[in-house]
């Protein structure tokens, strides 16, 4: 009885251990404080080593045993350990370090303080998102590294680094574009020596690149794609339109404010892609209203006849004492996709040698096949590329064939000049032989805007897409790469083909455009919107739209149909903000002001309309209609402190303020940065996706005070 007790014991213990040394495949997400994700997170276990990183969305999979010990490592994070339980499932959240340099180097890397040098170009990489860190070049122009203790680190001795699987010299690391990286490894010398030999004597730098930029290559090979990648001459050739920012106007000579919507957001991703790099923000790059309308605000849908409804509110300026802001909102019906009409698609894709890098015709691809991928089989997409000339790679395809819609987006090639003009010719002559009547009919133009052959300048692109406007045909403009990039070029096209503009700088970005966000980027539910607004000078000394300069009408083109305006796509929303004087205050803005006129001199009524702040129109046509349709409504004068505002408007606030500091505004009074972030993060909510903490990030590691 007592020998069949222990064997009982026994086989229990047995299924114990069994049960205990069975591995599982243990998922998550990598977030910050924020509850944003963390891609590049290192998460290894403890006693074995075996690791793995965090994807774009802050997601991992590893194969662990209960019992095992998780550590999640990020540079400029403390690292965090966790024990596998019964659970399947670990979510984590890494806080921000306090640290120096050479502990953060240490926690993220797990490399040793005496060796934190081995991890410098990981860094130089990092340089522009990690706090605290700047690098500069010394007399012999060596890279240095400085940290917030004033302590710099010279690369006397290197590390080996490894590049896709191929050994690169540190030259050739520092041209690699942050924007390219997947994933980075320091592995410590014993572990380098063990698997590099002697040459890993200091350690060995593991990258790996989005697409495997480097792979199988040679020395010269390699040397070739970097040049075409972070060429210097072309530091210099992006272009973008100059602008005037608004001023401050009477509403006593000038009563109207006219202005188109502006759905684009291009602007917002470009100004995070030369911050994220660790760049100057060229001033015109900084289009204040694309900015505050990337971000999505919680307006409620549209209860009426018309697909948009109109919210308004009126509180205190953050950056000028007594001043106002008024802010203006709408927001598109949400038209469920079996409800959307069949789409018409032109895909018109830039295939010419300047979008030969990773970030231009590589990145262009996999974010078509997300398009792709929102297709239904009532819709159809064909394909026309251009280069030296323009051709139809896919004739129009039904979207229930992705396999041959993705396989033809497969085979481009980048090579050649850049015949945009033929291209857009080629590509709307497509459409419009293919259109379908009161459906989706678009061109979805992709690429650097670089055209180089045939109609090629502002003007001939502008003459150009204002003809192809009347075939009813949309266009969806989709930019990409940097160092030649022609945004003025995009803008127009966009602004005057009935259109909207995105800039793509990854794969997220291409995926909350063309993917979350399909429906609004993709279907329009109103077009030619334009806004009219009459301030009352009874309670307005003075007023100035922010942003929208580009965007800006006469008074007169407000009635006129034949006058092109912005479109609002499905369940999109839109923001506009004024900034007010109120009557009665005294201000330094009012001597930017004309003398009264002595002929149009207008008396101020004492009794008239005190209650009223503004009266605001909007006109719109149905996406298929030549008439516009008004709508009118009075905005009250009742205002709210700002600490009682709404969360939608302490951000579009705190977004438009950080974008008139960027462009160094002579109309702000008050320009901190840790300011603008704590009126960010009092506004941040409906946030799901993460912008909103991403964008207050931005604003803490932009370094502009």
């Amino acid at each position: 009885m007592k020998s069949l007790k222990l064997i009982s014991s026994a086989i229990v213990m047995l299924i114990c251990f069994v049960s205990m040394a069975q591995e599982k495949t243990i998922t998550g997400t990598v977030t910050d404080e924020n509850a944003t994700a963390i891609p590049g997170v290192n998460v290894y276990i403890q006693k074995t080593k075996k690791s793995t990183a965090t994807d774009f969305d802050g997601k991992y999979s590893i194969k662990a045993q209960t019992g095992d010990v998780l550590t999640f490592s990020f540079v400029g994070m403390n690292s965090q350990t966790v024990t596998v339980n019964n659970s399947n499932v670990i979510n984590v959240v890494l806080k921000q370090s306090a640290q120096e340099l050479q502990e953060v180097v240490y926690t993220g890397y797990g490399i040793s303080k005496t060796k934190k040098r081995a991890a410098k170009q990981s860094l130089q990489i990092l340089g522009g998102t990690v706090s605290g860190l700047q690098i500069s070049s010394n007399h012999q122009n060596a890279p240095v590294l400085t940290t917030n203790s004033a302590e710099s680190v010279s690369p006397k001795k290197e590390p080996l680094y490894i590049v896709d699987g191929m050994p690169i010299k540190a030259d050739q690391m520092a041209k690699i574009n942050p924007t390219d990286i997947n994933d980075v490894k320091v592995l410590k010398e014993e572990s380098a020596v063990a698997l590099y030999g002697s040459r890993a004597l200091n350690g060995a730098l593991i990258i790996t690149t989005k697409n495997e930029l480097f792979k199988n290559l040679s020395e010269k090979e390699i040397d070739k794609k970097l040049n075409i990648i972070r060429n210097p001459s072309e530091s210099n050739q992006e272009n973008y339109d100059t602008f005037t920012e608004n001023a401050f106007e009477s509403p006593k000579t000038a009563p109207l404010s006219t202005f188109s919507i502006d759905v684009d957001n291009a602007s917002y991703t470009n100004i995070r892609r030369f911050l994220n790099s660790g760049q100057k923000v060229p001033k015109d790059a900084v289009r204040v209203e694309e900015m505050v309308n990337f971000f999505k605000y919680n307006y409620p849908q549209p209860k009426g006849e018309h697909p948009f409804s109109i919210n308004t509110e009126l509180s205190d300026s953050p950056w000028n004492d007594q001043n106002k802001i008024l802010k203006i909102g709408l927001q598109g019906k949400d038209i469920p996709m079996n409800n959307l009409p069949a789409s018409n698609l032109v895909f018109l894709i830039d295939v010419s040698g300047s979008m030969e890098a990773a970030n231009k015709l590589p990145l262009l691809k996999k974010s078509m096949k997300i398009l792709v991928n929102e297709l239904r089989p009532i819709d159809k997409a064909a394909i026309v590329v251009y280069a030296g000339a323009a051709g139809v790679v896919l004739e129009p395809t039904s979207g229930a064939d992705k396999k041959t819609i993705i396989k033809a987006l497969d085979k481009l090639q980048a090579g050649g000049s850049t015949a945009g003009g033929e291209g857009i010719e080629l590509a709307y002559k497509i459409a419009t032989e293919n259109f379908i009547k009161n459906g989706n009919n678009r061109v979805i133009l992709a690429t650097d805007g670089d055209f180089n052959v045939g109609s090629s300048s502002n003007s001939d692109m502008e003459k150009l897409i204002e003809e192809k406007r009347k075939t009813g045909v949309f266009l969806t403009c989709l930019g990409y790469g940097m160092g030649n990039y022609k945004d003025s070029k995009m803008e127009i096209l966009a602004d005057k083909g009935n259109g909207n503009y995105a800039y793509i700088d990854n794969i997220q970005e291409a995926n909350r455009f063309l993917g979350k966000e399909f429906k609004g980027s993709m279907f329009a539910i109103a077009k030619d919107v334009k806004i009219q607004i009459e301030f009352n000078p009874n309670q307005v000394q003075a007023y100035r739209l922010i942003g929208y300069e580009n965007r800006k009408l006469r008074p007169e083109d407000f009635k006129n149909d034949a006058i092109d305006a912005g479109e609002l796509g499905s369940n999109h929303t839109v923001t506009a903000l004024y900034e007010i004087i109120p009557t009665g205050v005294k201000s330094d803005y009012l001597k930017i002001l004309a003398d009264e006129l002595k002929y149009t001199k207008t008396e101020t009524g004492t009794n008239h309309y005190n209650n009223e702040l503004a009266t605001i129109k909007f006109r719109y046509k149905k996406p298929d209609g030549d008439k516009s349709i008004e709508m009118v409504q009075v905005i009250n004068n009742k205002a709210v402190s700002l600490s009682k505002a709404s969360d939608d408007l302490k951000f579009s606030s705190a977004v438009a303020w950080f974008g008139l500091k960027l462009r160094d505004s002579k109309l702000i009074a008050y320009k901190s940065s840790e300011e603008i972030a704590d009126l960010a993060k009092q506004g941040m909510s409906f946030d799901k996706e993460g912008y909103k903490a991403e964008f207050i990030r931005l604003i803490e590691s932009a370094n502009l005070d």
